[in-house]
Parts: C-alpha cells; structure tokens; sequence
C-alpha cells in the first residue's frame, strides 16, 4: 500500500450518486413511470421554450423588415439606366449622391449588345425631382477609396428626368491619368536636359553672358570694351565721348555769350534811356498833337458851314479864314518839330528830314 508522503494534502473523497427515495425505485431495478404533476411541468417548460424561440422569430423579422424599411426596400422608386465603356469599382448596392446626399442606389448591372455596361439605379420618388433632362452622371475613382457616382444638375428649371431614361456616364479615373503624367514628365525632363546640354542654346547664351560679365570686370576697357567687343574699338568711343564733352563746353561758353549779348541789348531797347521809352514819349507827342490837328480840323469844317451859310458877309469870312490859315500853320509847325524830334531819336529815320509844306 503506497503512502502519500507527509507534506501532499489528504485526498478528496469520491463523489457519491445521490440515493434515490426508496418509493422511487422499484424492485426490480427501473424507473417508475412520471407523475401528473411532473407532465404538466414538462409541458409548462416546453411552451414556454416554444413562445420564446416565436418571439425571437419575430423580434428578427421585424428586425430585418425595419432594416429593409430603413434601406428604402418599400419606397416607390424610378429606375435611371447609366451606360458607361467600363464597370470597375461599381458594385450592386452603391449610393448615387448628389451634392453628398445619396439619392439612389444601384440594383443592377449588366453587358449592354453594344459592348457597354449598363447600370440600373433605382430613384426613390421623393428625391427624383433632383434629376433633370441637362443633369451630368460621373464615375469618379481615385487613389484610394472605392468608386463614387455622381449626379449633378446646373439647371434645376429644366424639365424632371423622364422615368427609365437612359444617360451616359463621365468617367474620372485618376489611376488611369498616372501613365499619362509619368510620360508628360519624362517628356518635360528631357526637354530640360535639352535645353540645359553644352550643345544648347541656353548654354551658349550663358556663356556668352559670362564673356562680357568678364569684359566688364577686366581692367582693359571696362564698360567701353564689353559694348564693343575690342579695346581699339572702346579707345576710339572714349576719344569720342572726350570731343563730344569738349563741344558741350564751348556750346556753354557760346551761350553765356549769347546770354550777355542779350542782356546788353536789352538794357539799350527796353532800359531806362533806351530807345523803346524815347520812341513812346514821341507816340504821346504825336498823339496830343493830332488831337489838336483833329480840333482844327473841326473848327475848319465849322467855319466852311458858316461860310457856306453866309455868303454876302465877305469880309467877316475873309477875316475868319486868315484865322483858320494861322491855325492851320501852328498845327503844321508843331507836327514839324514833332518829326524833327521822332527822327532825331529814331534810330532808323531818314535822311532827308525836309518837311514841304503846301
């Protein structure tokens, strides 16, 4: 008999079946048969099993009825056929959203006679008013993420989109654009490595703009010999540039004369003693002078009247006429002195200054 060492716990005891009631078990050994109260237990629990697998039954039908409720499965809808050249990305179930809203669900997709694949969508009724006859369908697919149909509609007062009406999608996919963009910038890089080659335009111009940024900075010519190119060529600008400042130098030496010259001229003309103030002195003699000559004159015509009028008195007349005669001489005396003095200040007056009287 092994003995179990002295520090391992005590074993358990074996578990015992219950013992039955002694009115339970016959003498032969078998059950006896189930009691009234014991069938009407059984049959408690089996109802009670079958109303709760009929109420989840309907809990999960009500369930999947509100879930087809919430998904539109009852709503009246219009179908809207799409046809496109290819229908990748586009799988049965996906939203067609306007403006971001999803107003219609594709049901259906299938190959066209024509080779095209056509797509059903079906439009709820409520929100087919957003579609018109000019409205534009997308297939949008970019970089990452599935693809998007669109609809846009510039012109909400055209007339609603007819039902089971037939319209060809745009498609947008970026992926396919990347070939393009790559050769694009293939072609781009090479054009530069062209235009940047030592055989290149651009190449020789930069040489050239550094031929002349080294003509400048030489000491041999400076400006004057990057312009022309050779150091004669800027020697014979220099030499030209020196006579042109020495004709400015006596240009402006001739004008100071010129500007003397004319201030001398103008003291002698327009000066105090000048000749202009002498020459208006002699206008205002000439002027008074004829104002007396012009009284004459009116006393003359006077006089014709009164001899005109009075014919028989001669010697009255006679005697007025040998007035007139002496007038007539002092006024032609004073316009004599008056020319005297005009031609003695006038620097242009003739030579002969004899004044025939008549």
């Amino acid at each position: 008999m092994n003995t179990p060492p002295p520090d391992s716990p005590p074993p358990l005891p074996e578990p015992q079946p219950p013992a039955l009631p002694s009115a339970a078990v016959a003498a032969d050994g078998r059950e006896p048969e189930a009691t009234p109260a014991s069938r009407r237990a059984q049959r408690a629990l089996e109802l009670r099993a079958a109303l709760l697998l009929l109420l989840m039954v309907l809990i999960i039908g009500v369930a999947v009825l509100y879930l087809m409720w919430v998904r539109g499965a009852f709503e009246a809808t219009q179908k809207v056929y799409l046809t496109t050249d290819d229908s990748e990305g586009v799988v049965v179930g996906m939203d067609m959203t306007f403006s971001g809203f999803p107003i219609g669900r594709v049901s259906r997709i299938e190959l066209a006679p024509g080779g095209t694949v056509r797509i059903q969508v079906d439009v709820p009724v409520k929100s087919a008013h957003w579609l018109r006859t000019s409205s534009v369908y997308t297939l949008e697919k970019g970089l990452v993420g599935a693809a998007r149909l669109r609809a846009f509609s510039g012109i909400l007062d055209d007339p609603p989109l007819p039902p089971n009406s037939e319209r060809v999608v745009l498609r947008g996919d970026v992926s396919a654009e990347i070939p393009k963009m790559v050769a694009d910038a293939r072609d781009v890089l090479q054009s530069v490595n062209r235009l940047t080659g030592a055989d290149s335009a651009l190449y020789a111009s930069l040489n050239q703009v550094r031929t002349f940024t080294e003509r400048l900075n030489s000491s041999k010519g400076g400006l004057m010999g990057a312009v022309t190119g050779n150091d004669a060529d800027a020697r014979r600008v220099a030499e030209l540039l020196d006579r042109t400042n020495q004709l400015v130098k006596n240009l402006d030496a001739v004008a100071v004369r010129v500007d003397g010259v004319i201030r001398k001229a103008d003291s002698q003309v327009l000066g105090k003693d000048g000749l202009v103030p002498d020459a208006q002195a002699a206008v205002r003699q000439l002027n008074a002078l004829l104002q007396d000559v012009r009284h004459t004159v009116v006393k003359a015509d006077a006089v014709l009247k009164e001899v005109q009028g009075v014919a028989s008195n001669a010697n009255q007349a006679t005697t007025n006429l040998g007035d007139l005669r002496a007038d007539v001489e002092a006024s032609l005396r004073k316009i004599d002195s008056l020319i005297t003095e005009i031609n003695r200040k006038w620097p242009f007056a003739p030579k002969d200054k004899e004044v025939k009287l008549p």
